[in-house]
C-alpha cells in the first residue's frame, strides 16, 4: 500500500487574540451599487475556485469584498408579491463591542496559548447565519457571548480543553465555519461560563492513502481547502453544500450535510469513513473499515450529533480521482409533473448524473428574474414562449461529472427522458446552467443585498417519498404564505427539488417577507413563519431537516419524526458520552 504524507498548505500561525477588524460602516453595507451578477468574484481575481474565502463580515455572510446584486426586475418581482419595503437599521461593530461583558473563564483556561478572551473574537463566534442571528447582529441584542474562544491545533489540545471544562464546570460549543442556519453555535444565558472551541487551525491534509482512496484531514478544514489539497494529488471529495466556501468537514459530519452534487458523489455519510471524536468521557476512535456486521455502526451513530457527543478532530474521508469532465446544463419543461417524472425516472433508472434540481413554476420565474441581466431575461423568455411554454414552465438544472464517454452516455439517456416530457433545451437555455455554476456558492450573499432593501429572506427544507412530494410541497408553501395573514402581510414562497433518491427527494423552500417596524417585530414575523413551516413538516412522512440539521430551531419538532422512544434512545446515547450535559446543551434534543 502506498501512502502520501501531505502538509501542502502551511501558513504562518496567527495569534487568535488578534481579531480581524474591518471598518464597521463598510461591514454594515453590502455595497450593491458597484456589483453585477457577472462580477461577483471580482474581489478574488486571480484566485482559483478552491481558494478559501475569509469570513470578514461580522454581521452577515462571507467576505466584505464579495457581494451579489439583485437586478431591478428581480427586486420588482419580489415586491410585487410582498409590497413596498423599508430597510431596518443596523448597529455598528463598535456599538456591539461595548456590550460584550467581562470573561468568566478561569485562569487555568485563559492562560493557555490557544485561548482568546478578546472581545471582538468572542463577538465573531457568538452567532451563526440563522435569521434570528441576523436580527441579533443587526439589531445589536446578542443576549449572550462566549466567555472565550479556543483555537486548538491538535487532538491533544482538544482533550486538554474538555478536561478543563469538566474541572471548572464550563459549557462547550464546537465551532466550524460559523455557517449554521439552525442555531447550532449560539451561547445561552446562564450561570456556567461558555468556551467556544473553534477548529480553524486544524485545517490540513494529514495523510492520503492513495491505494484505499482515504484522505485524513483536520476537522476544521473548509471546503475550498479540502479540494485544493486533494487536487494537488489528483483527487476530489466532491461535497459541495451552498456554504462550501466557509463550512468545514467537521461541521458537515456533525450536521449530516448534503452537497449539491450528492447524486454523483453521495451525501456526507457515504464520504465519512471514520476518525477521532474527543468526548468528555475520552477519545473515541472510529475505524475506517469499508463495511462491518459487527453490531451498531459507531460511525453512523456519531454523525448528526451536532456537538452533543464531542468534537471531531481528525476525519477520514473517502475520495476519488478528479473527473475528466464536468458539465452543467438546463432544460425547461411544460409543468411540474413533467419535470418531476424526469427526475424520478432518471434516478430509478440509474442514469449516471451528478446532480438534478427542479424548480417549480414560481421559483423558475424568480430565477429568470434574479439570475439574469435584462437582455438575457428577454432572450430566454422570448425563446421559451416561442417554443410553446407557458407560465407553468419549470426549470431543470442537471450535471455530469466523470470521463467523457461516461458523461456522453448519461446525457444521451437523460435527453431521451427529457424529450419524452416535451422539454426545451439548447444554447439559450444553457445560459441558466452557466449562471448557476458561476454563482452556486454566492447565493447566500443575496440575503445581505435584500436586507438593504427591507426584504427579509429565509429557507427551510425536508425530504419525503415520491408519493408525498406534491402534497408536501403544497402544505409547505401554503403554510408560509398564510402565516402572516393576521397582520395582513403577504409572504412569497417557492420550492425546488435539489436531491433525489430512488425512494423520494428533498424539497427546499425559499420565502420572502417585509421587514416590520423594528427588529423585534421582524423577528416575531419570522417566528410565526418558522412555526408554520416546521409544523407542516412534523407530520410523520417528512423530515424536519434534510441537510441543515436540527440545532435549536428545529429541536421542538424532532419528536414528530423520531417518536418518544427514539428521542429517549438518542438522549441516553448522548448522556453516556457527556453525563454532565456540558456539550452544546439544548441543541438537537430540547432540554
Amino acid at each position: 500500500m502506498r501512502k502520501i504524507k501531505a502538509l501542502i498548505r502551511k501558513r504562518p500561525k496567527s495569534d487568535p487574540s488578534k481579531a480581524i477588524s474591518v471598518n464597521s460602516d463598510n461591514q454594515n453595507s453590502n455595497n450593491t451599487s458597484n456589483t453585477s451578477n457577472t462580477s461577483i468574484d471580482a474581489a478574488s481575481k486571480g484566485h482559483t475556485v478552491n481558494t478559501p474565502i475569509e469570513q470578514t463580515r461580522w454581521n452577515g455572510w462571507g467576505n466584505i469584498n464579495i457581494n451579489k446584486k439583485v437586478s431591478a426586475h428581480g427586486a420588482k418581482l419580489i415586491k410585487s408579491h410582498i409590497g413596498k419595503t423599508k430597510k431596518l437599521s443596523s448597529v455598528s461593530l463598535q456599538q456591539v463591542l461595548k456590550t460584550v461583558p467581562k470573561s468568566r473563564l478561569p485562569v487555568a483556561m485563559t492562560e493557555l496559548d490557544t485561548v482568546s478572551i478578546d472581545n471582538e473574537v468572542r463577538l465573531r463566534h457568538a452567532r451563526g447565519q440563522s435569521f434570528p442571528d441576523w436580527i441579533a447582529m443587526h439589531g445589536g441584542d446578542f443576549e449572550a457571548f462566549p466567555d472565550g474562544v479556543a483555537f486548538p491545533e491538535s487532538t491533544a489540545d482538544v482533550e486538554t480543553l474538555l478536561k478543563l471544562a469538566s474541572e471548572h464546570d464550563l459549557i462547550v460549543i464546537p465551532f466550524g465555519g460559523g455557517t449554521s442556519v439552525a442555531g447550532h453555535i449560539n451561547p445561552q444565558k446562564g450561570s456556567r461560563p461558555v468556551v467556544t472551541i473553534a477548529m480553524s487551525k486544524m485545517d490540513q491534509l494529514i495523510d492520503l492513502d492513495s491505494e484505499s482512496q482515504i484522505a485524513t484531514f483536520g476537522a476544521g478544514t473548509q471546503g475550498p481547502a479540502v479540494e485544493a489539497q486533494l487536487d494537488a494529488h489528483g483527487y476530489r471529495l466532491g461535497h459541495y453544500p451552498q456554504s462550501w466556501e466557509l463550512s468545514t468537514l467537521g461541521g458537515w459530519i456533525a450536521a449530516r450535510s448534503s452537497g449539491q452534487q450528492s447524486l454523483g458523489y453521495g451525501r456526507i455519510e457515504q464520504m465519512f469513513a471514520g476518525g477521532t471524536l474527543v468526548t468528555p468521557k475520552g477519545v473515541l476512535n472510529i475505524a475506517d473499515i469499508p463495511a462491518s456486521a459487527a453490531g451498531p455502526d459507531l460511525r453512523e451513530m456519531m454523525m448528526g450529533t451536532e456537538g452533543r457527543a464531542g468534537i471531531f478532530t481528525e476525519v477520514k474521508m473517502r475520495v476519488q480521482s478528479q473527473p475528466e469532465e464536468e458539465r452543467f446544463k438546463v432544460a425547461f419543461l411544460p409543468n411540474w409533473e413533467a419535470g418531476k417524472e424526469v427526475l424520478r425516472q432518471a434516478v430509478q433508472k440509474n442514469i449516471r448524473l451528478s446532480m438534478l434540481r427542479l424548480s417549480n413554476a414560481v421559483e423558475t420565474d424568480a430565477h429568470l428574474h434574479l439570475g439574469t441581466t435584462p437582455s438575457q431575461f428577454m432572450a430566454i423568455s422570448t425563446y421559451l414562449k416561442a417554443r410553446g411554454l407557458s407560465s407553468k414552465k419549470v426549470m431543470l438544472t442537471y450535471g455530469v461529472s466523470g470521463d467523457k464517454a461516461q458523461n456522453k452516455l448519461a446525457l444521451t439517456q437523460f435527453n431521451k427522458l427529457l424529450k419524452q416530457q416535451g422539454s426545451v433545451t439548447g444554447k439559450i437555455t444553457d445560459i441558466m446552467g452557466s449562471v448557476w455554476a458561476h454563482g452556486r456558492f454566492k447565493f447566500p450573499y443575496l440575503r445581505g443585498t435584500l436586507w438593504e432593501k427591507g426584504i427579509m429572506v429565509d429557507t427551510f427544507e425536508t425530504a419525503t417519498n415520491w408519493n408525498h412530494i406534491d402534497e408536501q410541497m403544497q402544505q409547505m408553501q401554503q403554510a408560509v404564505q398564510t402565516s402572516l395573514a393576521d397582520e395582513g402581510e403577504n409572504v412569497m414562497a417557492f420550492t425546488h427539488i435539489s436531491h433525489v433518491y430512488k425512494q423520494g427527494a428533498s424539497l427546499y423552500t425559499t420565502y420572502f417577507f417585509r421587514a416590520a417596524k423594528d427588529h423585534a417585530s421582524t423577528l416575531s414575523r419570522w417566528q410565526k413563519i418558522k412555526h408554520a413551516a416546521s409544523s407542516s413538516l412534523a407530520n410523520g412522512t417528512a423530515t424536519i431537516s434534510h441537510q441543515h440539521g436540527v440545532g435549536r430551531d428545529h429541536a421542538p419538532y424532532l419528536a414528530a419524526e423520531k417518536g418518544k422512544l427514539g428521542i429517549q434512545v438518542t438522549s441516553d446515547m448522548l448522556k453516556s458520552l457527556d453525563p454532565e450535559q456540558r456539550m452544546n446543551p439544548g441543541v438537537l434534543i430540547k432540554e
